[in-house]
């Protein structure tokens, strides 16, 4: 039941980014032109998640499992470090560049031509860059204990 629900959940996720207008990248940078020609769609957009997100998260943190029966996996993290701050930038900066961030960018994949193909290898890439060196630091440490 937990893979149909995820299916489902990114389905609905996918098709609520088509109908909105948000798998189009001039959308994105269209929001982050403030000097020119300001689009503000992604506002509204970003305006109703944070809406009902803001009325639904305190349920969830009183919750230990999740309606499907999962542990609830909320994060612990409270603070700004040097890494929290270069992921962010990394990720605005790739988003301000290319227009895609990872949702729209696979929602575009069936009909936008080559750019979201082009932004979902580089995404996957540097995942796995990550993933490599984090355990060549993680090996580092564990060779100095």
């Amino acid at each position: 039941m937990t893979i149909v629900s995820a299916l489902l959940s990114g389905l609905l996720f996918g098709i609520g980014l088509i109908v909105s207008g948000m798998t189009d990248p001039s959308k994105v940078t269209g929001f982050l032109d403030l000097a020119g020609k300001w689009d503000p769609s992604l506002a509204f957009v970003m305006g109703g998640a944070i809406i009902i997100g803001s009325l639904l998260f305190p349920f969830a943190t009183k919750r230990e499992r999740s309606v499907l029966g999962s542990p609830m996996q909320l994060p612990t993290a409270t603070t700004i470090d040097r890494r929290l701050v270069l992921g962010g930038l990394t990720f605005g900066v790739g988003w301000g560049l290319a227009g895609y961030c990872p949702g729209p960018a696979l929602a575009s994949l069936t009909h936008s031509g080559a750019k979201p193909w082009v932004f979902v290898f580089a995404m996957l890439a540097g995942m796995a860059l990550f993933e490599l060196t984090e355990r060549l630091n993680n090996k580092a440490k564990s060779k100095a204990a």
